[in-house]
Parts: C-alpha cells; sequence; structure tokens
C-alpha cells in the first residue's frame, strides 16, 4: 500500500490534484477539504492515501489528515458504500460534523451527502456509531480537548466544543449540565452530551 506521497502540488482540479514525486505524477481523488488544505501549485506536499483496486482500475485517494483518511476506510467498509460514496460524503460534511451525525443518529444531516438516501443514511450509522472515536467529534489537538482539566474548565471545554459543532448556548449549556456528575475530562462529557442530545 501507498501510505503517502510527498513531493510537489503539480495541478489541481475539482475533486483531483496531482502530486510530482520522484518522477512520477500521481493522480489522486481528493474531498473537497483536502483540496482546500492543498497548498498552490508548484509548493511541496505531504498527503496520505489509500490504494484502491477494482477489476478494471487502481484509484489512489489523497487526504490532508490520517483523520480523514481513517474515515474514508470506515465509510469504505459500509454496506453498499463505495469508494466514491465514500469521497462524496467526505467532500459534503467534515470530519467532525460527520461523526458527530453518526454519534447522534442524524439523519438529516448525512442524507446532505450526495448519493446518500435515507437507507444509507441509516446503514452507516448502525455500522459506524461504535466505530466512531471520541477524537473525531473532540476539538482539534492544542485546544486541551484531550487532557484532564479541572471540572469547571471541562464542562467549559465541553460547551464551547458543542456551540462550535452547531449547538446553541443554552442547548449546550443543557446537556453539559445534564452529564457533568458522570465524566470530569472534556471528551468523556462531550460524548455523553451528544448521547444525552440525540436521545431527546
Amino acid at each position: 500500500m501507498i501510505d503517502f506521497v510527498e513531493g510537489i502540488v503539480a495541478d489541481k482540479a475539482p475533486g483531483e490534484l496531482v502530486m510530482s514525486a520522484g518522477g512520477v505524477g500521481f493522480l489522486l481523488m481528493c474531498s473537497n477539504a483536502t483540496l482546500s488544505d492543498a497548498p498552490a501549485k508548484g509548493e511541496k506536499w505531504h498527503c496520505y492515501t489509500v490504494l484502491n483496486v477494482r477489476e478494471d482500475a487502481m484509484e489512489l485517494f489523497g487526504f490532508s489528515t490520517r483523520q480523514e483518511r481513517e474515515m474514508f476506510k470506515k465509510l469504505c467498509q459500509v454496506t453498499g458504500v463505495g469508494a466514491k460514496t465514500a469521497l462524496g460524503v467526505l467532500s459534503a460534511l467534515p470530519v467532525r460534523e460527520l461523526s458527530v451525525a453518526i454519534v447522534t443518529g442524524d439523519l438529516t444531516v448525512l442524507t446532505r451527502a450526495p448519493g446518500i438516501g435515507k437507507k444509507t443514511a441509516q446503514r452507516i450509522i448502525l455500522e459506524l456509531k461504535d466505530k466512531v472515536e471520541q477524537q473525531d467529534v473532540s476539538l482539534p489537538a492544542g485546544n486541551a480537548a484531550h487532557s484532564a482539566v479541572s471540572a469547571g474548565s471541562a464542562q467549559q471545554e465541553a460547551q464551547a466544543a458543542l456551540q462550535a459543532l452547531g449547538y446553541t448556548a443554552s442547548e449546550a449549556a443543557r446537556a453539559v449540565s445534564a452529564v457533568r456528575d458522570q465524566a470530569d475530562t472534556v471528551d468523556q462529557i462531550i460524548m455523553l452530551a451528544l448521547r444525552q442530545m440525540s436521545s431527546l
């Protein structure tokens, strides 16, 4: 397997880019998020990859982060979801928003992605709900989302994270308050709060 390609961005187009490395031009199919993260043509870049081998073709998919690549792999494991459909989902939904939709069972968000109807969205939730990791719905590293902090500070961080995911201040506050005695780290509070809100 080709784990990553490091080289020069030779060309960019909707849904794909070409990386020049070692005298070879690698055509990578990418999500909108990865294309946005990629630098301008002529600049050096490091891109994580997945090689998809089919009977009639070999396709190389590129990702700007390991987190996006892992979500792509998880989506490809879902019954009825192929590589290009998985890439379409990641183009329509950032990894964190997609993860929250899976954890909370939000069909409306998932069906915004091209090629994802209600039945497919239900399969994604059913098959991936237990596979989505805490880091997928937490704040990025550097925001203290993965460290144990004081109870009050953890609750504030969790509330801020929920608001960043689109919940109102009052919704976030109510959810955090409802689970504050069940956890003491930001990650745990966020996960419990999301599950609490999805059950309402």
